[in-house]
C-alpha cells in the first residue's frame, strides 16, 4: 500500500512516500516544495507537482495538522466534519491550520478516491490531566477562549517514545517519560 504523507506550512510542503506493506513502512521518495506563492503559485500547483513528481498509484493520504483542539483525539478519516473542526481551530493556530487546510482541500479533490488522514499533533496530550493543562489565570479565559496547554510536537514525540520503549526493550506505559 502506497501511502504519501503531506506537511504543509504556508510557503512549503514536505512529503514522503512510503510502501505500508506488511508493516515495512519503506521509505520510497521525499521532498520538499518551497516557495509556495513564488514559482510555484498555490498549494494546488504544489500538490500537483508533488504527484507528478512521485507518478505512483497512491492509496492513502496522511496529513499532519497541528491543531485538533480538544476535539481529536487519535488520527482520523477525514470528512467535511473534520474539515469543519479544523477550521474552528484555526484560531488556536493562524499560521499553521490553514495551510493543512488548503494542502487536504486540494489533494481531496485530486484524490479524490482514496482515504486521507488528518495526524493531529495535538492529539498526543489529549489525555492530559485538567491540572496540567490549566494555566494559573481565571477559568473564565479557559472557558471563553480556550486557553489552555495543548501540547505541540506530539507527532514527534508519540515517534520518538515508540523507538525509547523499544529501544529500552520495556512497555511504553512503564516508562517515566519527560
Amino acid at each position: 500500500m502506497l501511502i504519501l504523507v503531506l506537511n504543509s506550512g504556508s510557503s512549503s510542503i514536505k512529503y514522503k512516500l512510503f510502501d505500508a506493506e506488511e508493516r515495512s513502512e519503506k521509505l520510497l521518495d521525499k521532498g520538499l516544495v518551497e516557495k509556495i506563492g513564488g514559482r510555484i503559485p498555490g498549494h494546488k500547483e504544489a500538490i500537483s507537482f508533488i504527484l507528478n513528481k512521485i507518478g505512483a498509484k497512491i492509496e492513502a493520504v496522511g496529513h499532519r495538522v497541528v491543531h485538533g483542539g480538544d476535539r481529536f483525539s487519535r488520527s482520523v478519516l477525514i470528512d467535511n466534519d473534520v474539515i469543519k473542526a479544523i477550521e474552528d481551530f484555526t484560531e488556536l493556530a493562524p499560521l499553521h491550520n490553514p495551510p493543512s487546510l488548503l494542502t487536504i482541500n486540494e489533494s481531496r479533490k485530486i484524490l479524490s478516491n482514496i482515504p486521507h488522514v488528518a495526524v493531529f499533533d495535538t492529539a498526543f496530550y489529549y489525555d492530559m490531566p485538567e491540572c496540567a493543562y490549566m494555566y494559573a489565570i481565571p477559568y473564565k479565559f479557559y472557558e471563553k477562549y480556550k486557553i489552555r496547554k495543548y501540547g505541540f510536537h506530539g507527532t514527534s514525540h508519540r515517534y520518538m517514545s515508540g523507538q525509547a520503549a523499544s529501544l529500552l526493550k520495556r512497555p511504553l506505559n512503564k516508562l517515566k517519560l519527560i
